[in-house]
């Protein structure tokens, strides 16, 4: 049910407007100043305001202001009993839907109010799709393996049950579960990914829940956490076992109640999101280890997907190989390269330690740097990890004997981010994770170092 907030200081109009967007199934919260109405805002979900522009303590057209700067994603109908063009074309220009003049037709004023919310509706809609039309990959593979997966998802999408993917890192768990929420009745919703691994402890509540203003140091504005941002959408929950167990306790509050606080609020919120988590952990030893908690297990693991590593889809990585080599040849004109008998074997015995990751990166490193039609064992050999390419490089040390320590440190460091930013398709929180840090710190090294990043 969309919920409609009224902003206007004549309690007549209120109750009117109330009155009949109830009885066309709009849920309906009143205010009578924008200061009340702004509260509102920071504690409910609203998808669509009715703004008067004459109030008392607060003018609408700084209550709009507001509006636009904390909530841009909301549609405002702006009203007046005292309409003028310059008023209308400001508000417009501000960012509000439209304006209606008082005294108010109702017919005027419910069509509006459809428009508006059907406008906010395609918006998040057109979103997804983009969301769609740029997704970096599709799942791979006709092995046993993905058959099983592949059925998981068919059977599991249209519900809205939990699921847990479990498996090694860079074997394709965000895009399963992306696939979930693509063949859901939640697709035309927002998938809102979480890395619970690459967030520091003191914040991860704050993302996750949001937080109020002045709520702790550097909390300037009220602030929207994923579980809300998700809202008729999918929550992703990357890496979960990661989280502290002060962490996962408020996490299955959150899952079994679909309510939670902001940070620095006693107000309620209730969601309506789907969970889908992930792990690289064997979870067993986790909990073993009280690590991780064994009632958030049995929440989240309602359904469970097992992604194996690599090396043991060996019906897989033909298929992997091609898809990635039609993606990665220089220009949409080129010839697909190939790989020569000799060098297939290699790759076939080749362990993949970074799963499929690491394959996408080879193959891409590989049709740059050859300029082979019939790529050879030879330059697999020399492309195939970043510990023989090294090897390989001439001059090894001597690149650095000309440099004082701190600038050889310098240089080195600056090699290590971009490498590992290539490695994660340029995603600074798994980078971090890969090199240690925190996404903040890394972002300040990006910026010392003055590396240019990929979108």
């Amino acid at each position: 049910m969309n919920q409609i907030l009224i902003i206007d200081d004549e309690p007549g109009i209120r109750d009117v407007l109330k009155d009949v967007l109830e009885d066309e199934s709009y849920s309906v919260i009143t205010a009578p100043d924008g200061i009340e109405g702004l509260a509102i805002l920071e504690k409910q979900r609203v998808d669509l305001v009715i703004l008067d522009v004459w109030l008392p303590n607060m003018g609408g057209i700084e209550v709009l202001e507001k509006i636009k700067e904390n909530y841009p994603d909301i549609e405002v109908i702006i009203i007046s009993g005292h309409a003028n063009v310059n008023l209308a074309v400001k508000a417009v220009k501000m960012g509000a839907y439209d304006f209606l003049e008082k005294p108010l037709s109702l017919e005027k004023t419910l069509t509006t109010v459809r428009n508006a919310i059907q406008y906010e509706e395609l918006k998040k809609e057109n979103q997804n799709l983009k969301n769609y039309l740029f997704v970096d990959d599709e799942i791979i593979g006709s092995g046993e393996a993905m058959k099983i997966i592949r059925s998981i998802i068919d059977q599991s999408a249209k519900s809205d049950s939990r699921i847990l993917i479990l498996g090694p890192n860079g074997t394709g768990k965000e895009l399963i579960a992306k696939e979930i929420h693509r063949k859901s009745h939640r697709a035309a919703g927002p998938f809102i990914e979480v890395n619970c691994a690459a967030i520091p402890e003191s914040l991860i509540e704050s993302e996750l829940f949001g937080h109020e203003k002045g709520a702790f140091t550097n909390a300037f504005n009220h602030r929207k956490g994923k579980f809300e941002l998700a809202h008729k959408g999918t929550l992703f929950l990357d890496e979960v076992a990661d989280m502290s167990m002060s962490t996962q306790a408020k996490v299955l509050r959150a899952i079994q109640e679909l309510k939670f606080e902001r940070v620095g609020s006693e107000e309620s919120i209730s969601v309506d999101v789907r969970i889908i988590s992930a792990t690289n952990k064997i979870i067993d030893e986790e909990i073993k280890a009280n690590r991780f908690r064994e009632d958030l297990f049995f929440r989240l693991n309602v359904i469970p997907i097992y992604v194996p590593p690599l090396k043991d889809r060996g019906d897989d990585l033909h298929e992997l190989i091609a898809y990635f080599m039609e993606k990665y040849k220089r220009n949409s004109n080129q010839q697909v390269k190939v790989f020569s008998k000799e060098a297939t074997a290699l790759l076939k015995e080749y362990p993949w330690p970074g799963n499929i990751r690491e394959l996408k990166n080879f193959i891409e490193r590989i049709n740059i740097m050859t300029d082979e039609l019939e790529i050879s064992k030879q330059a697999c050999e020399k492309f195939l990890n970043n510990q023989q390419i090294a090897q390989d490089e001439p001059g090894g040390l001597n690149e650095f004997m000309d440099l004082k320590l701190n600038e050889a440190k310098d240089k080195l460091e600056r090699e290590m981010i971009i490498e590992k930013l290539k490695n994660n398709n340029f995603n600074i929180s798994r980078a971090a994770q890969d090199l240690g840090l925190y996404p903040s710190n890394l972002h300040s090294k990006i910026k010392k170092y003055g590396i240019e990043i990929d979108k």
